[in-house]
Order: C-alpha cells, then sequence, then structure tokens
C-alpha cells in the first residue's frame, strides 16, 4: 500500500465515486442534505497550506483518503491543530492494514510540519473507533446533530 499528500485538484475526479460511497455509507439526512463537496474551496483551503489531502493507493488504485484541516488554535495561538475533514478507506480495503498505514502517514506528516495535534471525529459505528484507540487517540468529546431546516 501506497500513502502519499496529494493536491485535490490532481485527484479530484479519482476521488469522487469514494465520497458517494462514503455519502452513501454514514450521511445523515440524505433527503434533506444532498452530497455537493465545495472544490473550490478545497482547492482555496490547500493553496493556503491550511488543508492537507492524503490518499491510499494499491498500485494506482485509489483505496482511501485522509484530509485535514490545519489551523492555528483560537484558545492555543502558539500550536497548529489538525482536524479530520474526511477519512474513508473502501470496505474491501478496511479488514487489512490501510487505514492503520494511512493513519500513521498522516501522523508522521502533520507532525514534520510541527503540527501539535490531530483530531479525527468518527460515527458511533464507525469501524475507526478500535484503531484510533489502539494508536492512542482519546476520546474526548461527543458530537450530537440535528437537522434543523426545513
Amino acid at each position: 500500500m501506497k500513502y502519499q499528500i496529494e493536491k485535490v485538484k490532481d485527484c479530484r475526479k479519482e476521488v469522487q465515486p469514494l465520497i458517494e460511497k462514503h455519502w452513501a455509507e454514514i450521511a445523515l439526512n440524505q433527503d434533506a442534505i444532498k452530497l455537493n463537496p465545495d472544490w473550490d474551496m478545497y482547492n482555496k483551503l490547500e493553496s493556503l497550506g491550511m488543508l492537507y489531502a492524503y490518499t491510499a493507493r494499491e498500485g494506482d488504485k485509489l483505496v482511501g483518503y485522509f484530509t485535514v484541516v490545519a489551523t492555528k488554535g483560537l484558545h492555543y495561538a502558539d500550536h497548529v491543530f489538525a482536524s479530520c475533514d474526511i477519512i474513508y478507506i473502501l470496505p474491501e480495503y478496511r479488514k487489512g492494514r490501510a487505514g492503520l498505514g494511512l493513519i500513521k502517514h498522516v501522523e508522521e506528516d502533520l507532525k514534520s510540519k510541527n503540527i501539535s495535534s490531530l483530531t479525527i471525529n468518527t460515527k458511533c459505528h464507525s469501524p475507526f473507533d478500535s484503531l484510533l484507540e489502539h494508536l492512542e487517540f482519546q476520546l474526548t468529546e461527543r458530537l450530537y446533530s440535528k437537522y434543523i431546516g426545513d
């Protein structure tokens, strides 16, 4: 498995089918909130050095991705914090070490960029929970969501 950082504009077409599978698998309120990535914002954040897009590939085949947004902490101005935007591994690669390798690669790369902390949000039924615990991530908050649109 090969892990690397890639430019969003270079892998967008290849990522799109995986994003659609991911959305179908986990998104809440799918009847009201349709998938519509803001590719312009991804590109803008990337150009500002605030977004990093990592990929997992078996040969040339894209099997997973992990994007993070990195910003100075509003309460801790001396530190840069990376927050997971999205993480996904194709189901047929979840039993192997693809997720482990991708997360470890991201951690190492962010450390080299002097980023202090990495936060990954997961769904309650996420396959990543036990993996994150194994990698010594700490459960720090619960996230509640409610659709309040029309």
